[in-house]
């Protein structure tokens, strides 16, 4: 279990010793650095929630060594997601390895160091640091350290591994600029409109031809219900599709049923073969479980 607060700890030696039992811990430390990635997914900052800062930590840490239902086999940070540059990791690190050096001098001996996860992909073709990079900077720190390095790489492996398709519905010349309206809305896909993220967006079939930018737009009611703002495509009609690429990651995982719109199908796909892994909703599926109490009924 990673600690994120003192009254956690407390509550998680409260649990253990009702049941008897030993629980492994690790603290999660804040090392207050500064990201260049959207503040609703920096984590490692002073002033976001997660994690104990470094006085706190150190704190959390004498009071679990005097509770025996608690082992504490770990030291962890994450400082974000999206991380495009390597610098954060290497101040953070720095903080956590300190730490440990005051640790081991009260005989508290971390026998995992885990540096979170966060490495970024290219969403729009910008160059983003390999895990060869991150190595790199991260390896030689901690030579001297003795134990076990966690790494937790989650939309690095998932990201560019999913795909959004949607059909487009109409088009619409606006005043301002075109308009691509297509059935997939900010319910399937909240990262452009929650985070500005910019997700690639190309034809699942290219008609070729002169291409138009125009904003790709869904059909919830909300103004922040654009999947791209500015895309270069091809005169597409509608009942054609467009595949919005890198989605793997935080895609359908935050997906909702907002606006009444049920949850699209999943299909996983391996070679030549695709596998439905999640059946599309019906608004069956969003009334089962409303009840009507009896003075409306």
């Amino acid at each position: 279990v990673n600690i994120e607060s003192l009254e956690e700890l407390e509550s998680i030696h409260v649990i253990a010793s009702e049941r008897k039992t030993r629980v492994r811990i690790s603290i999660r430390v804040n090392p207050d650095v500064e990201l260049k990635t959207h503040p609703y997914i920096s984590t490692g900052r002073s002033e976001d929630k997660f994690g104990l800062p470094v006085p706190q930590a150190l704190t959390a840490y004498r009071r679990a060594k005097a509770f025996p239902e608690l082992a504490l086999v770990g030291i962890h940070m994450h400082i974000g997601s999206q991380i495009t540059q390597l610098s954060p990791y290497q101040k953070a690190l720095e903080t956590l390895l300190s730490l440990v050096e005051v640790l081991a001098e009260e005989g508290i001996y971390p026998k995992f160091l885990d540096i979170g996860g966060g490495l970024g992909i290219s969403y729009a073709e910008q160059p983003v640091p390999s895990p060869a990079d991150l190595a790199a900077v991260v390896l030689p720190m901690i030579r001297d350290y003795g134990g076990t390095l966690l790494i937790e790489p989650g939309r690095a492996i998932l990201g560019d591994a999913g795909l959004l398709i949607t059909e487009v519905l109409y088009r619409k010349p606006g005043l301002t600029q075109p308009f691509l309206i297509v059935d997939a809305g900010m319910n399937d896909l909240i990262r452009p409109c929650l985070y500005g993220a910019q997700h690639r967006v190309v034809p699942v079939v290219d008609p070729g031809g002169k291409k138009a930018t125009v904003a790709v737009v869904g059909p919830v009611c909300e103004s922040a219900d654009v999947l791209t703002h500015e895309c270069s495509l091809p005169q597409l009609k509608p009942g054609e599709y467009l595949a919005i690429k890198d989605v793997g990651a935080y895609g359908f995982s935050m997906a909702s049923r907002y606006n009444s719109r049920p949850c699209p199908a999943e299909v996983m796909v391996k070679g030549e073969e695709a596998f439905l892994i999640r059946e599309r909703e019906d608004l069956g599926d969003l009334t089962a479980r409303e009840r009507i109490p009896p003075f409306l009924s």
